[in-house]
């Protein structure tokens, strides 16, 4: 496929192929998908990918995003099935122009909606722009990683406020999901391994039947990321499942991973 003009909210001039030049065009799915992200700043990549696959979405449903960004994890799900609607909430204006222009670069203007605001904001009632609580399926959400004064900024402000989080931001952004999913629907989210105490501490009071999926760079390693996922409502016990490893011993993607990666399909957890 070859390169369409994107928008770029800053104005930069467009390299000879019809992207700005702060931009990078990313191919996703095998190419299935073109994605323009800022060349500089947060730049989203497999993370985004597994958590689509791992959402247990059907034909038609709502799906909720907290962190929507250029749109990745939304146009991953929506390649899968093509007939879910997304709804996506992102703070940072030019992440949500981008997210809007690669929904339509990618032939899914129509099925995602993005809401420029702050999570923080998403359960306020005299806001008319946020969606009723209770109104989707599912929702899923790849959080910011990294906890304010407990790392290195990045000198770049908008990857800098895609990875810092405030003490209490993840508490805040599960209630969020937790709200606006139907009963029995689930919430899924992508995190580093090392915070899945915490990750566990925020769902443990608002969601049952939560299934942990490890991701593993290599066979014999420590897992480096988690997928998490709970269902609202249950009561059913948690589930720790088989771990996917990514790479072989010679640095080729797995046969379970490159289906993911490549041909788009789901990551069942449950």
């Amino acid at each position: 496929m070859n390169a369409q003009a994107g928008s770029d909210p800053s104005g930069a001039p467009q390299s000879p192929g019809g992207v700005p030049s702060s931009l990078s065009e990313d191919a996703f799915l095998n190419g299935r998908l073109r994605i323009l992200q800022p060349e500089k700043g947060f730049r989203a990549g497999i993370d985004s990918v597994f958590l689509a696959a791992a959402v247990p979405c059907g034909a038609g449903e709502a799906v909720y995003e907290a962190g929507i960004g250029t749109g990745v994890a939304a146009l991953c799900l929506l390649a899968r099935n093509p007939t879910v609607h997304v709804t996506g909430i992102e703070v940072a204006s030019r992440y949500a122009l981008l997210c809007e222009e690669n929904a339509k670069r990618n032939g899914f203007a129509d099925s995602v909606r993005v809401i420029r605001a702050d999570v923080r904001d998403a359960l306020r009632r005299d806001l008319s722009s946020m969606p009723v609580p209770g109104s989707f399926s599912h929702a899923f959400a790849n959080p910011p990683f990294f906890e304010e004064g407990r790392s290195t900024p990045s000198p770049h402000a908008l990857k800098a406020q895609a990875h810092a989080f405030g003490a209490d931001d993840l508490d805040l952004w599960m209630k969020v999901l937790h709200s606006m999913v139907v009963l029995r629907g689930t919430v899924t989210l992508v995190h580093r391994a090392d915070a899945l105490g915490k990750v566990l501490s925020v769902m443990d009071e608002r969601f049952g039947d939560i299934r942990i999926a490890p991701l593993h760079a290599r066979e014999g390693t420590a897992a480096s990321r988690v997928v998490v996922q709970g269902v609202k409502g249950s009561r059913a016990p948690m589930q720790l499942l088989p771990g996917l490893v990514l790479h072989d011993a010679d640095s080729r993607f797995t046969p379970e991973a490159d289906q993911i990666l490549r041909e788009g399909m789901a990551w069942r957890l449950r």
